[in-house]
């Protein structure tokens, strides 16, 4: 096979053990019928499918969804509607065959996965679909994996959502494997048609871009004095030295507001009764419905920390998130605001300051203090931070609001 991959093509991201994740590494493509298979299928729908990896048949054949599997997929898709190799172009996570010693067709391996990945962004990048439909957990590790590093999940996490990855320009929709389906049972097989309509409906709907919001930093309160005049609800967001306010040494660090979803302001929080005032009156105010992501959290610092009581909480985005869809790790603010709004990490630059060290995490758990301070002695620490708070006060408002269009609610409190 010299000559077959470029010197460029053999390279990829590095791998923890310093090496680099890439053809040579991998070492498949030595004993395939049809090493790193091309993309197949004409395209006519702007639908990329992504499988898992070659079968036998497949790397007889050089193409991709050759065997029975393929055929169930051919057969269910014609049943929607499109056509399997004239409407999509079709490749998988793992472009070789992976067998197994005794040359049986086997999941491939992360490693395996990674030392692809950059060439399956490659074909993405060029085709640049309008909808990618992954086909079991190995599509989702590679095109979703890199990016979502912490408690990914298996396909059964990921299907049925319909995310407007604002990386990728595409809509990525995770479905199950049909080698899966075949297997289950016909609860199993209507949900996999279900949730292929949904993607097969995303051809013909606009690709939405969220607009960046006016992160406003404020160092006095008085502009909430002015934009109180004016709401009916916000949502607000806090970040402390901790999860738990009970501690003494616990405080807010800042706090921001959002009363509409592309404008928040930001600020640290006052060390005075007088100076938060303007932010507590907000908090007080009856009249004004209150929303954040896990109230409880709020709540609770608020009485803590401020000896005061929130009036009229309105929505709890994280409660909503769990009425709408009842699985385990969906409803966190970071998940939901990927799958709902397709931005995969604007929080990557602070997350690790919101952390408690080791030995103080074991130490006292809930109560733990984090590193936040550290991050506020860097310079432009106190910015990032400032920014990170803004942008989850304008997503939970954001979520809040496309919740209540979805469920169909007036504002109830909870």
């Amino acid at each position: 096979m010299s000559g077959f991959f470029s010197d460029k093509e053999l390279q990829s991201t590095s791998r923890p053990d310093g090496k680099v994740y890439s053809c040579a590494a991998c070492g498949l493509y030595k004993n395939v019928n049809s090493p790193k298979m091309k993309p197949f299928g004409d395209f006519k729908r702007s639908i990329m499918l992504i499988g898992e990896a070659p079968g036998e048949t497949e790397d007889e054949r050089g193409k991709p969804w050759q065997g029975k599997t393929g055929r169930l997929l051919k057969r269910t898709l014609r049943e929607l509607g499109v056509d399997l190799f004239e409407d999509c172009i079709n490749i998988n996570a793992c472009h070789c065959r992976p067998c197994s010693d005794s040359g049986e067709n086997r999941t491939p391996s992360l490693e395996e996965i990674n030392s692809c990945r950059r060439t399956t962004l490659k074909y993405i990048a060029d085709y640049q679909p309008k909808v990618i439909i992954l086909l079991g957990g190995s599509a989702v590790q590679s095109v979703i994996g890199h990016r979502w590093k912490k408690d990914l999940g298996g396909i059964s996490k990921w299907r049925g959502w319909t995310i407007p990855d604002q990386d990728l320009k595409s809509w990525i929709v995770p479905v199950f494997h049909p080698s899966y389906v075949s297997r289950e049972d016909s609860q199993v097989m209507s949900i996999w048609k279900q949730d292929l309509q949904k993607a097969i409906d995303l051809v013909e709907v606009r690709f939405p871009k969220n607009k960046t919001p006016n992160i406003e930093f404020i160092s006095d309160l008085s502009p909430l004095v002015t934009i109180r005049k004016h709401m009916s609800n916000m949502a607000f967001d806090y970040e402390t030295t901790g999860l738990k306010p009970q501690r003494p040494g616990h405080r807010i660090v800042c706090a921001a507001v959002a009363t509409i979803s592309d404008h928040a302001y930001a600020f640290m929080f006052p060390m005075t009764k007088r100076e938060r005032k303007p932010f507590t009156d907000l908090l007080e105010d009856p009249t004004i419905g209150k929303m954040a992501h896990n109230i409880k959290y709020e709540d609770t610092w608020t009485a803590v920390r401020l000896r005061v009581q929130i009036q009229h909480w309105e929505w709890c985005s994280m409660q909503a998130a769990h009425v709408q869809d009842n699985r385990s790790g969906v409803t966190s603010l970071k998940f939901q605001v990927y799958v709902q709004f397709g931005v995969i990490d604007y929080a990557s630059e602070v997350a690790p300051y919101l952390k408690a060290k080791g030995v103080e995490e074991r130490e006292n758990g809930g109560n733990a203090i984090n590193r936040i301070h550290e991050l506020l002695d860097q310079a432009g620490g106190p910015e990032k931070l400032l920014t990170y708070c803004g942008w989850d006060a304008i997503w939970e408002y954001r979520l809040a609001m496309k919740q209540i269009k979805e469920l169909d609610y007036d504002f109830l409190p909870f």
